[in-house]
């Protein structure tokens, strides 16, 4: 599941990473002892064991076996698209990563976030309108945008950050809509050369292009 999920980002993207997702993979045991227990469904961990620090991904076991018996990518809805979304954030998060440092660039956690949100509309509707071709998900960008939550006990700077990321994907989002919608091939291409171009941005660029497509109102 994971290795189909990073080939559907890296395909949209035109941006191979270079590494399987799969083989970087955490169980619950594999985390740090002070993660195991507080651990939330997806993290991208860096840990290290005393010799080496290596990075891995960590999704919980129970999405993937729910994930198994209700494939996305054979039928993407209501009953699986919120472990969609968790097990495709985990995979967003390391394959940006890692083709930024394919590139020798880091990557601030809003840059992460940004990004990560970014993917789950547009694979989500990626997979609807491939499942379905006359379907117009209009109502994706709402439910991801405006019907999820935070998670209870962060930090007030953490919210903060996943606010903005939130607020800055769903206004790349909004702005990619119409063009997404059209059943004129030309303008699809548009679109996912405009997607092509924004994955290739860094942080401080990608936000102060959103700021301005929605001419200069938009600010953490």
């Amino acid at each position: 599941m994971l290795r189909r999920l990073q080939l559907l980002l890296e395909t949209i993207y035109d941006a191979r990473s270079g590494h399987d997702v799969q083989q970087f993979l955490l169980t619950r045991r594999q985390l740090p002892q002070e993660r195991r227990r507080l651990a939330i469904d997806e993290e991208l961990v860096l840990v290290d064991d005393g010799r080496d620090a290596f990075l891995g991904v960590f999704i919980d076991a129970a999405v993937l076996r729910r994930l198994a018996r209700r494939d996305p990518l054979r039928e993407l809805n209501s009953a699986n698209i919120a472990d969609f979304w968790t097990a495709l954030e985990g995979v967003s998060h390391f394959s940006y990563l890692m083709w930024n440092a394919g590139h020798d660039r880091g990557v601030s956690q809003l840059e992460l976030e940004l990004q990560a949100e970014v993917d789950k509309y547009i694979a989500s509707w990626w997979l609807l309108r491939a499942q379905n071709p006359g379907y117009f998900p209009r109502e994706l960008r709402r439910l991801l945008f405006e019907r999820t939550t935070l998670a209870a006990g962060l930090t007030a700077p953490r919210r903060h950050m996943y606010a903005a990321a939130s607020r800055y994907a769903a206004r790349f989002c909004a702005n990619l809509e119409a063009v997404l919608s059209s059943d004129r091939p030309a303008l699809r291409h548009t679109a996912v050369a405009a997607l092509r171009r924004f994955y290739r941005l860094g942080n401080l660029h990608k936000l102060r292009h959103i700021d301005l497509l929605w001419g200069g109102a938009a600010r953490c």
